[in-house]
């Protein structure tokens, strides 16, 4: 069978793998620069009868996706910056009765209202749990849009095995573009797994009612469940790590960069290389569980390491964090919805090193 290629924008790429991967119910409301997304899936869900609900409000919006999440059905949201923030109350609440759905942030520059150009200034609010309370989620961060497809696709059997949320982290640039992408087979409905602890009476398992919440109001019952829970993270943190490395062995730098950033870093290797000058990339993935073991390792090689963002410098505190003082952290960033240029961050390395 011929593969499914198509030229498509990451937002609507991210779509079509959601419905693809077996999403059953999509709740959204408009934001720039996502707002593809909902229209893709205001056409493409209802085309196959599933639900599809502009909501009168992001916080509307997460909350029907935390009830249809409750009664099994793959679910998801998505929004940008802004209306994150206003997502982040429910988010808290999925998180805390161990509800999997899936977010997409396509992240725009801020802070508060902003601007609607592409931005990473939302890696604190992604990673550190956002809301209210003890928790964490799954966060993958894409650097293309056969990326966001693919990760949007993984991130439904993700929340699933995990019983929580997995935010897809893909600034407003990735959301724009065009590129090629194959896109994954379709799920069938019926072969997604059955989830025994959702909400309501389900005759053919002849078990009661299932009530889920968040709500525990015995201090020591709420807090064995967040020990559960952790414990629940420390295996993440050893089982779904994800990154990608490029010439880092080679390198006596190495570039710490996601998304969008990476793919600049990646052009600045290559103006480097024609120069004669070694260069790597340690691309997270995985923006939460973060790959701290990895950059260790590589520190103690005595690499030199310069993250590079689109923010005033976020990710670089989990670089240095990794790192331990072991080896050189710098920071090059640019915000406001500023993009750095191949040639920018290349003469970053270049000054760093003395070349």
């Amino acid at each position: 069978m011929p593969d499914d290629k198509r030229l498509m924008k990451g937002n609507e790429a991210i779509g079509e793998a959601a419905i693809r991967a077996g999403c059953r119910a999509y709740f959204g409301y408009p934001i720039t620069p996502q707002n593809e997304l909902t229209a893709y899936m205001a056409k493409h869900m209802l085309a196959r009868k599933r639900t599809f609900i502009q909501a009168e409000s992001e916080v509307s919006a997460i909350n029907m996706v935390y009830g249809a999440a409750a009664t099994g059905a793959r679910s998801m949201t998505s929004s940008s910056s802004p209306g994150i923030s206003l997502k982040q109350e429910g988010i808290s609440y999925a998180c805390g009765a161990d509800l999997p759905m899936v977010i997409v942030n396509v992240a725009r520059s801020g802070p508060g209202l902003g601007g609607i150009s592409p931005s990473q200034g939302d890696y604190f609010q992604s990673t550190r749990g956002g809301g209210h309370g003890d928790y964490y989620h799954l966060v993958l961060a894409p650097k293309s849009v056969q990326e966001a497809a693919d990760l949007t696709y993984e991130a439904f059997d993700l929340a699933d095995r995990w019983r929580m949320p997995v935010m897809i982290l893909a600034d407003g640039l990735i959301g724009q573009m065009m590129e090629g992408v194959v896109l994954p087979p379709e799920r069938d409905l019926a072969s997604l797994p059955r989830k025994g602890w959702a909400a309501g009476h389900q005759a053919d398992t002849h078990r009661p009612n299932n009530h889920v919440t968040s709500i525990n109001l015995v201090p020591a019952e709420l807090e064995a469940l967040n020990r559960k829970r952790f414990a629940r993270y420390d295996e993440i943190k050893s089982s779904e790590l994800r990154f990608e490395e490029v010439n880092v062995e080679k390198a006596d730098l190495v570039f710490v960069a996601y998304g969008t950033s990476a793919r600049v870093c990646l052009g600045a290797m290559e103006a480097a290389k024609r120069a004669g000058l070694e260069l790597g990339l340690f691309r997270p993935i995985s923006l939460w569980p973060f790959p701290h073991a990895r950059l260790a390792e590589l520190a103690a090689k005595g690499k030199r390491f310069l993250s590079v963002e689109m923010s005033m410098g976020q990710m670089v505190e989990d670089v240095r964090l990794a790192v331990e003082g072991k080896a050189p952290v710098d920071f090059y960033g640019r915000c406001g919805g500023v993009v750095p240029t191949e040639e920018e961050v290349l003469a970053e390395a270049r000054r760093l090193l003395g070349k």
